[in-house]
C-alpha cells in the first residue's frame, strides 16, 4: 500500500447485516478515507453479500484511487451464517468475482484472495485461474489467507503473491517463526487481523460477558479468567503512556514491521479516532519488550482463532 498513507484497514465483516441500517457504515468509509485510510477489507460472504452492497453505495462516485478494496471469496454460507465448506475451484473463480465487481458496482479490485486453501485443489490452479484475471485488468495484486510456508512458496512461484492475510496479536504470534520471514523474502507484505484477540484486547472484555466468542478457545471458561489477568499486566504499560489497551494492541503490530498492515472492524465512526490514535503512538524497542513479556506466549491458555481445512470443498479439521 501506499506508504504516505495510515498504515491501518478497515474491517468491513460486520457491515450490510440484515435490517442494518447503512448509513453509519457509509459515513464511516467517507471519514476513513478523508482521514488518510484508503484500504476496506471485505469478503464476498460477509453477510452473504450485504457487506460488498455496502461499499458499493459508499464508494459510489468517489475517484477511484482514494480507495483500495481487498476482497476475500470462497466460504460457502449456510441461511443461519455460518460456513459450510469452500469452493475456490479454478473454473469457478471469474464467476464470484463478476458478482462482487456488479454488488460494489466497480471494474476492478485492488486485492483479491482466497479465503482459505482446499487441499485437493493444487493452489499452483487456484493461483493461476487468478492470474488470469490480473492480465484482463480486473484484479490489480493477488493475495492469500491463512496459509503456510510451503503453499505461500508455491503460489509465489505461480505468480508474485502481494499480500498474506493472517491473525497476528499479542495473543497469537505463531506467524512470527516462519510465515513473517518468508513473506518478507517474497516481499509480500501482510494483512494482520484479529489483532485485538477478537475482543479480548479491546480493554473492556469481562468473563462474565463473555456469551459469544465461547467457539475460541482463549474465551473458553477454563481459560478466560487467566488469560485476562495477562491483559491487565498490558493494562499497566497502557495506563503508563496515557493510552487505551486496545491502542496499545494496535500500536505493538504496527511496531513489528513496516510490511505489516492492520485490519480494524469497525462499523461506526466513534471508533475511528481511537484507530488514528493508535497509529500515532510511538514505541520504542524497550517498549515492545515490555508489552511482549507481559503477554509471555507460554502462558497464553487456548488459541485466538479456529483453523478450519478444507478438502473437495468440504470442513475436514477444525484446530
Amino acid at each position: 500500500m501506499n506508504q504516505s498513507r495510515v498504515k491501518i484497514g478497515i474491517g468491513c465483516s460486520g457491515m450490510g447485516r440484515k435490517g442494518m441500517d447503512d448509513t453509519e457504515s457509509i459515513a464511516l468509509i467517507h471519514e476513513a478515507m478523508e482521514r488518510g485510510i484508503p484500504l476496506l477489507d471485505t469478503a464476498d460472504f460477509y453477510n452473504s453479500g450485504g457487506s460488498e452492497m455496502t461499499l458499493g453505495k459508499a464508494l459510489h462516485g468517489i475517484e477511484r484511487s482514494r480507495y483500495e478494496v481487498a476482497l476475500k471469496f470462497g466460504a460457502l454460507m449456510s441461511p443461519e451464517g455460518a460456513i459450510y465448506g469452500l469452493d475456490v475451484h479454478p473454473d469457478r473463480i471469474k464467476n464470484y468475482l463478476t458478482h462482487s465487481l456488479r454488488r460494489m458496482k466497480l471494474d476492478y479490485v485492488d486485492v483479491f484472495m482466497p479465503s482459505r486453501i482446499d487441499l485437493a485443489i493444487p493452489v499452483e490452479e487456484t493461483i493461476g485461474a487468478i492470474s488470469e484475471l490480473v492480465e484482463g485488468g480486473y484484479v490489480k495484486k493477488i493475495g492469500l489467507t491463512q496459509v503456510d510456508v510451503e503453499t505461500l512458496n508455491r503460489a509465489e512461484k505461480m505468480h508474485h503473491i502481494s499480500y498474506l492475510e493472517s491473525n497476528y496479536s499479542l495473543f497469537n504470534r505463531e506467524i512470527e517463526a516462519e510465515l513473517m520471514p518468508a513473506a518478507r523474502e517474497n516481499q509480500t507484505e501482510i494483512i494482520a487481523f484479529g489483532v485485538l484477540a477478537q475482543g479480548l484486547l479491546t480493554g473492556t472484555f469481562s468473563s462474565e460477558a463473555n456469551n459469544y466468542n465461547t467457539h475460541i478457545s482463549l474465551f473458553k471458561s477454563e481459560n478466560i479468567r487467566g488469560n485476562l489477568k495477562l491483559v491487565e499486566r498490558l493494562r499497566i504499560i497502557a495506563d503508563e503512556k496515557g493510552v487505551s489497551v486496545a491502542n496499545l494492541a494496535i500500536a505493538w503490530v504496527m511496531a513489528k514491521g513496516a510490511a505489516i498492515l492492520p485490519i480494524i472492524g469497525m462499523t461506526k465512526r466513534s471508533r475511528l479516532q481511537a484507530v488514528m490514535d493508535a497509529s500515532e503512538l510511538s514505541l520504542t524497542s524497550t517498549d515492545i519488550e515490555r508489552i511482549e513479556a507481559a503477554i509471555p506466549q507460554n502462558q497464553i491458555l487456548g488459541t485466538a482463532f479456529p483453523k478450519m481445512q478444507f478438502e473437495n470443498g468440504k470442513i475436514v479439521a477444525v484446530d
